[in-house]
């Protein structure tokens, strides 16, 4: 489990477009931060 702080207008903001398109708004976050690492995280040694 994760808790972020974001503003409220920010989580309705979120809220209403993860509804609109009939997504939970967890798997959004899981897919972004899941993208975020693939862009940004360090490869290890034995991955080179």
């Amino acid at each position: 489990m994760m808790q972020i702080s974001i503003t409220d207008d920010l989580k309705k903001r979120f809220h209403a477009a993860c509804a609109l398109r009939g997504l939970k708004m967890s798997h959004v976050v899981v897919e972004m931060i899941e993208l975020w690492l693939t862009a940004n995280e360090v490869q290890s040694y034995s991955q080179r």
